[in-house]
């Protein structure tokens, strides 16, 4: 006799929680196969960095700006973040919706795949073929496991055991006749959970094979096994007092992994320099190719230059500085023969993100050069290894080009650079800048004697003088430390007898050609912010 309902079937295929964790687990089985495909095959990137990729490259201008404001070095690995779980929740929809028609949930995840596959067709050095094929393991992985996962499920399925004779107590209870005989709901559950288990292992083993496999750790063991040459030039030792020692107050020298990174690329390409090298060409008399090993052989210089990026608000920390060592820029025009028409200089890097700026800069500033060098070590992976350009004066985003894989010469108005068409100046010298460290904003004080410190900055200009004002009292000198050179930050401190309550503290710096930065607050947008920075301190 029959337990269901007159007139009612039994459920025989996934609940609805079953079928969104089933599409859940094949999204994450579809991502670590094609993890696993890309790290193994040559010239093809992580689908997910892919996609990443094409939507910075695609993201309205504001949009970017106030993730970098917002989020600063953190800005990728939140992308990657928030592309996992859109990836996610899409597969948990999916698997709600194969549960109902197979095929359109089976066809949400090939398009997914689709779209990552071409994704990574857009990358200038990838190969046609991997990429395809880290995207059909992506659809071939996802659409199985949801498949394997959805038959999991059901529970109008035979069971595995051998026939006994049917007697009454056997068949009471049933719905079914002798030939479907139908399973508990605890044997589904336990047969479900099994495959489950079966596809995040697989998803789990294949991205973490993956990341063991990719690139990086060839070339960080290349990297590591360089001996750099001694350069011809060396910089010379800071002076007596250039730095400070305050606690708090950002280093003379800022350690490589600590020094900001801001750029285009979702992960930093992974260059070997053994078939590296940089090409020289456009508007040149004698175009030419250098490799690595050439450019380490050529005389060398080393400098003190502080960086800085475009994106840098009011008292950020996109600003750096490191002692840089490479071949002079003005060495390699030289060589290659500048046409009249080569007014501007285009680096290229491998991923073809582009920055260009005018190339009387090369001439005009000496210890503008191809870098291979920073800190005293080779240039760490996410700086640019193999070379980059480093220019003093002028910000990043039209200088500082990483993975540096081709100087061209154009003339100024045949070409913009990457981001001069999203919105951004063409010609962008670095503005006169200065930052209060000590003490932090909103940061709570005992009242006496302290002080107030912090950094300055006017690459090629120097600092000349550093002032502090303190609620509305006049402007005050703080003390400078010694000057490395016009090229680099400058630390400073000025004494304060803090008095109890709350109190607003403003610092403001004049370069070495005698202008005071403006208190006017602009926009980052088109060319860099300007205003001074100012933090709130309360005293007790």
């Amino acid at each position: 006799m029959s337990t269901q309902p007159e007139g009612e079937q039994p459920r025989t295929g996934p609940t609805r929680a079953q079928a969104g964790f089933a599409g859940f687990l094949a999204v994450l089985a579809g991502l670590g196969v094609s993890e696993l495909v890309a790290a193994l095959l040559p010239q093809v990137r992580s689908l997910v960095v892919a996609v990443g990729d094409l939507v910075i490259d695609e993201v309205p201008g504001w949009v970017e700006r106030a993730v970098i404001q917002t989020l600063g070095t953190a800005d990728k690995p939140f992308l990657v973040l928030m592309i996992l779980l859109v990836s996610m929740g899409i597969g948990i929809w999916l698997g709600v919706l194969a549960a109902r028609r197979f095929f359109l949930g089976a066809a949400g995840l090939v398009t997914l795949a689709a779209l990552g596959a071409g994704a990574a067709l857009l990358d200038p050095q990838a190969d046609p073929l991997p990429a395809l094929a880290a995207g059909t393991a992506y659809a071939v992985a996802a659409v199985g496991s949801l498949a394997a996962l959805l038959w999991g499920a059901r529970s109008d399925l035979k069971p595995r055991v051998a026939k006994a004779p049917r007697t009454a107590e056997t068949v009471a209870g049933q719905a079914t006749g002798p030939d479907n005989v139908p399973m508990g709901p605890s044997v589904t559950r336990r047969r479900f959970i099994g495959v489950a288990s079966v596809v995040a292992v697989l998803a789990a083993t294949s991205g973490t094979i993956a990341r063991t496999l990719v690139n990086q750790e060839r070339v960080n063991r290349i990297r590591e096994a360089l001996r750099l040459p001694r350069p011809r030039r060396p910089a010379p030792a800071p002076p007596a007092g250039a730095d400070l020692g305050i606690s708090g107050v950002t280093p003379l020298y800022m350690p490589n992994p600590f020094f900001y990174r801001i750029d285009t690329a979702l992960m930093a390409p992974q260059v070997d320099p053994t078939s590296w090298s940089l090409e020289v060409k456009g508007r040149v008399d004698r175009p030419f190719e250098i490799s690595y090993d050439e450019l380490l052989s050529m005389p060398h210089i080393e400098a003190d230059i502080t960086l800085v990026c475009v994106s840098n608000y009011v008292g950020g920390d996109l600003v750096g500085n490191a002692r840089w060592q490479g071949v002079p820029l003005h060495v390699l025009l030289e060589r290659a023969g500048l046409q009249r028409e080569a007014t501007q200089v285009v680096g290229r890097s491998v991923d073809d993100f582009t920055a260009g700026f005018p190339t009387r800069w090369a001439f005009d500033q000496r210890d503008a050069m191809v870098a291979v060098a920073m800190n005293g070590e080779p240039l760490p992976i996410i700086h640019g290894f193999p070379a980059r350009l480093v220019v003093p004066g002028l910000y990043g985003y039209v200088s500082a080009t990483k993975w540096l894989e081709s100087i061209e010469l154009r003339s100024w108005d045949e070409f913009e650079g990457y981001w001069v068409p999203r919105g951004w100046a063409k010609e962008a010298p670095v503005k006169t800048q200065s930052r209060i460290d000590v003490p932090g904003d909103e940061a709570t004080v005992e009242a006496g004697r302290g002080r107030i410190a912090g950094v300055a900055w006017a690459p090629t200009r120097g600092i000349d003088r550093v002032e502090i004002r303190v609620d509305d009292e006049p402007w005050r000198e703080a003390r400078l430390a010694a000057a490395i050179d016009a090229d680099t930050w400058r630390q400073w401190v000025f004494p304060w007898d803090a008095t109890a309550g709350r109190h607003e503290i403003a610092v403001r710096a004049t370069d070495g050609t005698g202008e005071t930065q403006t208190a006017e607050r602009s926009a980052l947008q088109p060319d860099g912010s300007t205003g001074h920075h100012t933090i709130s301190v309360t005293v007790r």
